[in-house]
């Protein structure tokens, strides 16, 4: 497949994937954050989850500012353990700001450092899965349920309002601005996708090898010219682009191709999941073929 066709796959598939207010200006997007929205309280002094937000910003997906600046994670089950009251009341928190931001059935996780959320379709778990690892908020999905971080240190006003505010974004976005028959098209492009290449997504739950990701990484810069980040996130490895609108292109790219992606400003992080792809090929190869379609578009 020579880089024209790839655009125009990608193009296509870039544009299923959007709402349709972004389809035809998703490449002029920048990400300029909107002032963060501030708590409000009932009567009874609880959060008023469902009474915060008047507009929303921009999709990452879409090229937006991500909600967080770097990657929210779950808790460590030491710590958890070391504190779980704490723990407890976090996890009802953000459970009961999920149900009423959106009204989706959240609880907690029998897996310690997540809560878990069902959603209307497997589709749907699908997009909203891809949108939020782009918002940088740790995302884990089995079927229709997805699994969000918890941890005990998180706070009402910061990580607990993170959580319940990037579920809130992306399912607006899904809910209210893609119609039916698109929420149709996009399951069909997963299906589609699924036969080329797995999803490649981080493994979590087991964080794969540094060798493993160094070898990505040497593969990404012997092919591109892009050297490895110093950050250090279990399940990622960053790479470092030229500029914020490189990144924000391949990383959107990448998702369309099955590979999940994130940046962190210019740094582009592509997942290390040493189960679905052992030695990195698969990862390695859609970074080298998506930075040959930008530099094809000029953009490096």
């Amino acid at each position: 497949m020579n880089a024209q066709h790839t655009l125009e796959t990608l193009d296509a598939r870039i544009k299923t994937l959007l709402p349709e207010e972004y389809r035809d200006s998703y490449e002029e997007m920048r990400p300029t954050p909107m002032r963060s929205a501030g708590l409000k309280y009932d009567a009874d002094g609880a959060v008023a989850w469902d009474q915060i937000w008047g507009s929303f910003c921009d999709l990452a997906m879409a090229g937006g500012p991500p909600h967080k600046g770097a990657l929210l994670q779950p808790g460590k089950e030491a710590d958890i353990n070391a504190d779980f009251g704490r723990y407890d009341t976090v996890t009802e928190e953000i459970c009961r700001g999920i149900t009423m931001a959106t009204g989706l059935r959240a609880y907690v996780s029998p897996t310690p450092g997540w809560v878990s959320v069902t959603c209307q379709s497997d589709a749907m778990a699908g997009w909203l899965l891809r949108a939020i690892v782009m918002e940088n908020v740790a995302v884990r999905r089995r079927g229709s349920i997805l699994e969000l971080p918890a941890a005990p240190h998180f706070r009402l006003d910061k990580e607990i309002k993170n959580v319940v505010t990037v579920i809130a974004k992306t399912s607006h976005y899904w809910l209210g601005h893609i119609p039916p028959d698109q929420q149709q098209a996009v399951a069909e492009l997963f299906t589609t996708i699924a036969t080329e290449v797995p999803l490649v997504e981080p493994d979590l739950a087991r964080p794969g090898d540094d060798d493993v990701a160094a070898a990505i990484a040497a593969r990404i810069h012997r092919e591109t010219g892009l050297p490895r980040s110093t950050h250090r996130y279990a399940g990622w490895v960053g790479v470092e682009c030229p500029n914020v609108r490189v990144a924000v292109w391949m990383m959107r790219a990448l998702v369309a191709s099955n590979v999940l992606s994130r940046r962190e400003v210019h740094v582009l992080f592509v997942p290390v999941n040493t189960a679905i792809d052992p030695t990195g090929a698969i990862v390695s190869s859609a970074v080298a073929r998506i930075h040959q379609c930008a530099s094809a578009r000029a953009f490096v």
